[in-house]
């Protein structure tokens, strides 16, 4: 491959909701500008982006994939995301570092719920942005409808730059409404296409679309919104350099009509991208942040600058190591280059660096600002790290993953592979970001959290491909809270001990009462006359908060409420620490059980966005879960539905949804706030909590 500098490049995510055809796409694409000589189908597993064996097995993209072509002496860099929503990291870390995303929307069902989900993160990154009307060969394709929804849902700045001239089973030709000719396309496969004049009866329609491109190109600037009042339209020229500009100030969004099986529209989309997309030095510089300084610096696009590189993307594999993507947003980055990672200050080698198209690597002698490539086995460098000269020390700004909305608590098969289990969960978060994993020493379980249920079961199944190690995923502990209502005068007790010699000896009364909600601990000494002396006054306080934290009904903490130790005895020889410790353990726990002790639960608000037609059933699933609805807001054609739920009801919640609104419903939930348990649900905690107890 030949060298490219920034001006000759065009970076793309390709993004959309699962099953709008991206991948196939990517493999035309690939097919199309000669980088490989047979298109793969994903249904016979051997497309180039979908490589490793999970996606073949399952059908779906699992991780983000950087490609490439050359088309027109541009270098196209593209990168398939997947769609399904248990992977939006991938998306989102991969739109991070690109200069262009493409939606690719299915003609048939229009705008779905993981468009507009990841369409969101083009906004948060204020990208240039087209979208790709694919499967208008599908019998039930409705390009026109869709065209009018993605203008009204996503953008308002959308207009039609190819549209198709018959839809459906015959889809093979497509009306280019810039050079105003008919584009028909052969078999696919057959790389043939046939440039002819527009038909007949579509002259009308492609003229009536190109009058409303070139006004909103002519929107764009001043000089040519006044040559275009002026002379009704715009020159050729002026459409060209019109067009560019208006899709880099984002005030224009080209929709195409494409078939990524039948590979129709194709070549119209890449001409298309490859003279007016913006490239890397199109963009300008990049905002990093001067270490040490916290002073904001522009990265400028210029390859003789000083290096500076982003990565975006881990992948582990198992006979090369660690494969690190990223791009170069200055200078120029060559194999043995010594650069620091300004994220832990550890110094790096790069290795043997190379450009990738799915599995197949192709080194690289050195690779250029605004370009995106691949190097092995950097030692200490993951996703979000910046790495650049010792001379030039900034940061990038790193990418912020979505919060997880699914928990698992996970439990060895054998013991002894806790040390194997913790480095393979690392490996799989440097991996996916959104893949977290804690030990929660409150539940006394390690919990994995993610997007989906999909991503934490593949992530067990890696444990055992890559570690050898087995674990499970089950429910994890709810972490309730308890408290009382009531109030206990007098809760005495007295540990006394005689096993010769030396005795232990310890006498207290309490006052227990409940604290406002929020209002935390209170321990009161209310000693007066020497009755408990003062050393031994700690160990009390000491022995009630223990107590607290392992918890008196249901085996959890206890909050808000106000100890009051107010009289006791002790023994000149006998009492010690320990046995005031024990004593104020014992009575709290008296106290707290004749205080109408209660479960508090945690509750979480939920925010649901689904399409209207699930919005009855979504809600009648949401009250059945003991939740309660706050409130509804109508978006575009969907609808978004507020709830609080309890945390206990929402176990598997995203599969549930799914299933629900057939992969259409997306939600995402955040702490809130405790609230009391309801009698009957308080009852099942405290049987479930003593049957464990006894089975220990």
């Amino acid at each position: 491959m030949k060298e490219y500098g920034p001006e000759a490049i065009r970076n793309i995510a390709f993004i959309g909701h699962g099953g709008s055809g991206k991948t196939s796409l990517s493999e035309l694409i690939l097919f199309t500008a000669g980088e490989i000589n047979r298109i793969g189908k994903i249904e016979e597993g051997n497309t180039v982006a979908d490589f490793n064996a999970n996606e073949i097995e399952r059908q779906i993209s699992i991780s983000a994939v950087p490609l490439h072509v050359e088309w027109n002496n541009i270098k196209v860099n593209f990168i398939d995301t997947p769609g399904y929503t248990d992977f939006i990291g991938q998306v989102k870390s991969s739109l991070r570092v690109v200069d262009n995303a493409v939606s690719v929307v299915k003609s048939a069902e229009g705008v779905e719920v993981g468009t507009e989900a990841t369409w969101n993160f083009v906004r948060e990154y204020n990208l240039s942005s087209s979208i790709l009307i694919n499967k208008v060969d599908n019998e039930h394709s409705k390009f026109f409808e869709t065209a009018k929804q993605v203008k009204e849902i996503l953008s308002s700045d959308a207009v039609i730059v190819t549209f198709p001239a018959k839809e459906g089973m015959n889809f093979d030709t497509v009306i280019d409404v810039v050079k105003q000719k008919a584009y028909t396309y052969g078999e696919a496969g057959s790389r043939k296409v046939t440039e002819t004049d527009i038909p007949a009866d579509k002259k009308a329609e492609a003229e009536k679309l190109r009058e409303e491109l070139i006004e909103k190109v002519a929107e764009s600037s001043e000089e040519l919104m006044n040559n275009f009042f002026e002379n009704g339209t715009l020159t050729e020229d002026e459409l060209v350099t019109g067009l560019k500009a208006a899709i880099l100030k984002k005030g224009l969004v080209p929709v195409f009509a494409i078939s990524s099986t039948k590979g129709v529209g194709v070549n119209n989309f890449l001409d298309f991208a490859a003279k007016y997309f913006p490239s890397p030095v199109d963009c300008g510089a990049v905002e990093a942040t001067m270490k040490g300084a916290n002073q904001k610096v522009k990265v400028s696009c210029d390859p003789k600058g000083e290096p500076v590189l982003f990565s975006f993307k881990t992948l582990s594999e198992q006979h090369v190591g660690e494969l690190s993507f990223y791009r170069v947003y200055s200078g120029t980055i060559t194999p043995g280059l010594d650069l620091i990672n300004q994220t832990n200050a550890k110094s790096e080698r790069l290795g043997q660096l190379s450009f990738t198209n799915g599995k197949t690597r192709k080194d690289a002698p050195r690779i250029l600002a605004g370009d995106i490539g691949a190097v092995v086995k950097l030692k200490d460098t993951h996703t979000n790290d910046t790495l650049s000269s010792k001379n030039y020390n900034v940061v990038i700004k790193p990418i912020v993953f979505p919060d997880p909305i699914i928990h698992e608590a996970i439990v060895p098969k054998a013991k002894g592979d806790e040390d194997k289990i913790s480095a393979g969960l690392h490996t799989l978060h440097e991996e996916d970001p959104t893949f977290v994993h804690k030990f929660d020493p409150e539940l006394s379980q390690t919990v994995v959290s993610g997007q989906g249920e999909m991503q934490l079961l593949l992530a067990v199944k890696l444990l055992k491909e890559r570690y050898g190690v087995e674990v499970e995923l089950k429910e994890p502990r709810i972490p309730y809270r308890e408290t009382i209502k009531g109030r206990c005068e007098e809760a005495e007790y007295k540990h006394k001990k005689q096993s010769g010699g030396r005795g232990q000896f310890g006498h207290v009364f309490l006052k227990v009462e409940p604290q406002p909600r929020g209002g935390g601990f209170e321990f009161v000494n209310a000693i007066v006359g020497g009755v408990i002396p003062g050393r031994f006054i700690p160990a009390v306080e000491k022995g009630i908060v223990e107590t607290m934290a392992k918890g008196v009904i249901a085996g959890s903490k206890v909050v808000d409420v106000k100890a009051t130790l107010y009289f006791g005895s002790f023994h000149d020889v006998d009492s010690d620490e320990v046995s005031f410790k024990i004593a104020g353990s014992q009575a709290f726990k008296k106290g707290f059980q004749d205080a109408k002790p209660i479960l508090l639960e945690p509750i979480y608000e939920v925010e649901v966005k689904v399409p209207e037609e699930f919005m009855g059933d979504v809600m009648g699933d949401l009250s059945s879960k003991r939740g309660k609805i706050l409130g509804m807001d109508a978006e575009g054609h969907f609808q978004i539905i507020k709830a609080n739920v309890p945390l206990s009801e929402l176990y598997k919640y995203s599969t549930n949804l799914r299933s629900l609104t057939s992969g259409r419903g997306m939600y995402k939930a955040k702490f809130s706030f405790y609230e009391e348990v309801p009698r009957e649900v308080e009852a099942k905690v405290i049987e479930e909590y003593k049957k464990s107890k006894e089975e220990e």
